[in-house]
């Protein structure tokens, strides 16, 4: 289970993210700022497979015309909170902290001009700047909830205050894509 950065030598963290895409990268990020322990369990052998081949390579990162309006939801104000709380000129700023060159395609689409590799890069960057620990070629074969989350992992057991599924779903499964959070879904009601 290589780790590419640490901050914590036990198994026992806050938070335990399931995902080293791009949300369970961001929830790493802000999470480590906040001053939580973070480990993010990947089960490929490199993180951002999606934001790999996203926009043919070239990473559509975000519209600059991103509405709650856009989204569908049972709680429309749930949108609202979250599109109000980290805008995409939020994470054009990140990009612009990392000198990372974009420009605009149809629509208000945004795409890296060198290549998607920038962004995961990138992601990576502020998660070792935040302390996350990041896990690849970690198979989770068990979850369960007692005081605390244990998750037992091809490369042990992890225990949690707090878990994220952030494992994304099945639409690209040669990418390593599983039903694993469809299934903690349904286990936990």
């Amino acid at each position: 289970m290589p780790v590419s950065s640490s901050n914590n030598s036990s198994s026992k963290y806050n938070v335990i993210i399931l995902g080293g895409g791009a949300a369970g990268l961001m929830c790493a990020i802000e999470a480590g700022r906040r001053g939580r322990s973070v480990v993010v369990l990947e089960r490929n052998e490199n993180i951002g497979e999606k934001i790999r081949i996203s926009g043919g390579g070239r990473c559509n990162f975000t519209n600059v015309v991103t509405d709650h309006e856009h989204y569908v939801s049972n709680n429309p104000h749930f949108c609202k909170s979250a599109l109000a709380r980290f805008t995409p000129d939020d994470f054009i700023a990140l990009l612009q902290k990392h000198g990372i060159k974009y420009h605009e395609k149809k629509l208000g689409q945004l795409f890296c001009d060198q290549g998607s590799s920038e962004i995961i890069s990138m992601l990576e960057k502020e998660c070792a700047d935040a302390g996350v620990e990041i896990a690849t070629g970690c198979l989770v074969s068990d979850v369960r909830k007692d005081q605390r989350f244990i998750v037992t992992t091809s490369g042990g057991e992890l225990e949690s205050d707090s878990m994220v599924i952030a494992t994304g779903g099945l639409s690209i499964p040669k990418l390593g894509a599983t039903d694993l959070g469809y299934r903690l879904a349904k286990k936990f009601g």
